[in-house]
């Protein structure tokens, strides 16, 4: 499922309305075990563009 994930990611990463729908999708189908992997490779791809939402999603899911 990750690499599902990632690669949905990739094809609407051209419209940051898509990109946080599908980014809060990705975030209810991965198992827990996944999620640490997805966020630093979520960062590592989009922080330049899309780190306020990136923050958004990732950071509540700490607390």
């Amino acid at each position: 499922m990750l690499e599902y994930v990632k690669i949905i990611l990739m094809k609407v990463s051209f419209d940051r309305r898509l990109f946080e729908k599908e980014l809060r999708k990705a975030l209810n189908l991965l198992m827990p075990t996944e999620i640490q992997e997805f966020k630093d490779w979520c960062y590592r791809k989009f922080s330049g563009k899309y780190e306020p939402v990136l923050d958004k999603y990732f950071i509540s899911l700490a607390g």
